[in-house]
């Protein structure tokens, strides 16, 4: 019996270590393994490149072109046409081509592009397709995609067309030139092609964007197909190494169509210099060419001799303000809001003085009225003498009885615009003596916004009172005689036949233009 409680014991202490350093061991591999992750992250940020957004070889909208339609630090030949929030590299015409390039060239090694585009068109097959160059010349037109060939550089295409019929396009392809080579159209290129990835990019829900980085002599082309409203949703499309492009170079875009057409739009062109991690890159305006400093030195000068002739100019026509501080001769906000206020003040004061000046001319009137109408009703009861009279007297003595209250409610209406006349003029004495927006200025702004309220309602409850629906006479239009039926049943059934047979016409004879439709060069 004791040796076997002596042997579970020694079986629940063998259990209890073996879980303990099997939750040691787990504990172990996680920590590890966290750790292993943290290091790898920490070495992947610590070999990114450090990124400096470049201004001159960019352009995105809006406001992306000029009043004259020229982008700023870019050029535009062809069919292009710049707009403000975007650049319609080709319309969806056929054979049309375009491009736009950048005025100087890039001088630094590594750099990275962010291209938005969009390519549309009606039918279900496109031409020619897009092209974003970096080449040691600009090729402003040509063959390639609008763009010229035996160029020296990289040639990043988006091709839409099948000219070998292998269905491989829509297909993105990364081509490289020497200078010497010329572009295998028949074969679309793959037999020249360094890296390829078939990713269709006509018509979708969102613009497609491409980024390409070179960094260390290594091209890496990532793709965001357009699918989603995500920016940073890109997939790996091909990676080229030991590539060796030119060490300064003009980035372009071009497109091109042919026997089919789409419209090629180029939304945004973001270029980013690359630089390796620690190292400082020197101020945009320490790369400035020494021509392009000189000449903006040279027009700095000439500005601020203009500008200081214009200053002893100026000095000699108002000798009276020699010696006075320069922020003296200039107005300040709160001189500006002062201003403004008391102008506001001054225009209500006026509106409120020709209210007042009407109310004084209708009061006269009302008066008149009165007196007309009380030596009326006491000439007729003079004249009857009875009870003949009386029921005229009594409508008489009703009017008279309106017209007096007309009088009092027209010089009550009277004393408020005085008040609020009072108001105004108080309101701006005060200001002029202390300045603007203390508590007691508010105070009569808010007074003279009750007077008008309460002016507003006494003229409403005049014109209820004084309003009789009775001695209105209203008048209805007679009845329009009954159209005529404009359609009849043959007319109607002869016209859907007529726009039936037009429109199966035109689907045959679309049918027929898409089926014969070839691409040309």
């Amino acid at each position: 019996m004791l040796r076997q409680q002596w042997y579970q014991k020694m079986a629940v202490s063998i259990v209890t270590r073996l879980a303990a350093n099997a939750c040691l061991l787990i504990l172990t591999l996680i920590f590890h393994h966290s750790n292993a992750n943290n290091i790898a992250a920490a070495a992947s940020t610590a070999d990114a490149p450090n990124r400096r957004f470049e201004y001159k070889y960019s352009f995105k909208g809006p406001h992306l072109s000029q009043a004259d339609g020229n982008i700023p630090f870019w050029v535009h030949s062809g069919n292009a046409i710049p707009s403000a929030d975007q650049v319609r590299i080709t319309p969806s015409l056929r054979s049309q081509k375009g491009s736009v390039w950048t005025k100087t060239a890039v001088n630094f090694d590594n750099w990275e592009a962010e291209v938005t585009f969009r390519v549309s068109g009606r039918g279900r097959m496109g031409a020619d397709g897009l092209a974003i160059w970096f080449t040691s010349a600009q090729g402003l037109d040509g063959p390639v995609y609008g763009a010229a060939d035996n160029w020296n550089g990289i040639g990043i295409f988006f091709d839409s067309f099948d000219n070998d019929g292998k269905k491989n396009n829509p297909a993105v392809l990364v081509v490289g030139n020497n200078g010497k080579l010329v572009y295998d159209h028949p074969n679309d290129g793959t037999t020249q092609a360094l890296g390829t990835c078939l990713r269709d990019f006509r018509n979708k829900p969102y613009p497609v964007r491409a980024k390409i980085t070179y960094y260390k002599r290594t091209l890496i082309v990532l793709i965001n197909n357009g699918f989603t409203p995500d920016k940073d949703d890109y997939e790996f499309c091909t990676k080229v190494d030991n590539m060796v492009i030119p060490q300064e170079g003009y980035f372009g875009i071009s497109a091109a169509t042919g026997g089919l057409a789409d419209d090629h739009d180029v939304l945004s062109f973001l270029t980013f210099r690359l630089s390796e991690p620690g190292q400082e890159l020197p101020p945009p305006e320490a790369e400035m060419p020494k021509q392009d400093k000189d000449k903006y030195q040279e027009e700095f000068e000439n500005f601020q001799q203009d500008l200081d002739k214009k200053k002893e100019d100026y000095q000699k026509e108002h000798p009276d303000i020699q010696g006075q501080p320069i922020e003296d001769m200039y107005e300040s906000v709160n001189d500006r809001e002062i201003r403004q206020v008391f102008e506001g003040q001054n225009r209500i004061h006026l509106e409120i003085k020709q209210l007042h000046h009407q109310l004084a001319v209708i009061l006269d009137e009302q008066r008149r009225y009165v007196s007309v109408a009380t030596d009326e009703i006491s000439k007729r009861q003079g004249e009857s003498g009875g009870q003949v009279g009386q029921a005229p007297s009594q409508e008489m003595g009703a009017v008279v009885a309106t017209q007096q209250e007309v009088l009092r409610n027209l010089n009550e209406l009277r004393n408020s615009f005085y008040e609020s006349l009072k108001q105004i003029g108080a309101s701006q004495h005060q200001g002029n003596a202390v300045g603007m927006g203390t508590y007691e200025t508010v105070q009569h702004f808010n007074d003279i916004k009750e007077h008008l309220h309460v002016v507003k309602r006494n003229i409403e409850h005049l014109i209820t009172r004084n309003g009789n629906p009775s001695e209105k006479q209203v008048m209805n239009c007679p009845d329009p005689p009954p159209m005529p039926s404009c359609l009849g049943t043959t007319h109607f059934l002869v016209f859907v036949v007529i726009q039936s047979v037009l429109f199966f016409s035109y689907i045959m004879y679309k049918s027929q233009q898409e089926a014969a439709a070839k691409k040309f060069f």
